[in-house]
């Protein structure tokens, strides 16, 4: 179950050693104030992936509503990164 809580805010759309790698990130508003609750994951996935010899080569966003109690805007990122070591 701990890796449910993991997959529903990223997602890997293929595996590794691709010229381009794609993934979605789910930003969640906070319950209280504004702004991203889960920011450090946006973060944590760009670090993750240049670790790896990738680059953010570019990121698309839209936004989803407001669904049950404390729901809060959900903003789905989709970053592409291409590897740097491409000929």
């Amino acid at each position: 179950m701990a890796g449910w809580n993991q997959e529903s805010r990223f997602s890997n759309a293929s595996g590794a050693g691709l010229p381009y790698v794609v993934m979605q990130v789910t930003l969640k508003e906070k319950f209280f104030g504004t702004g991203s609750g889960n920011l450090t994951d946006l973060e944590n996935v760009i670090n993750e992936q240049a670790a790896k010899g990738y680059r953010l080569h570019s990121i698309a966003t839209s936004n989803g509503g407001s669904k049950g109690f404390g729901g809060g805007d959900r903003i789905q990122a989709t970053l592409i990164f291409e590897r740097m070591d491409m000929r």
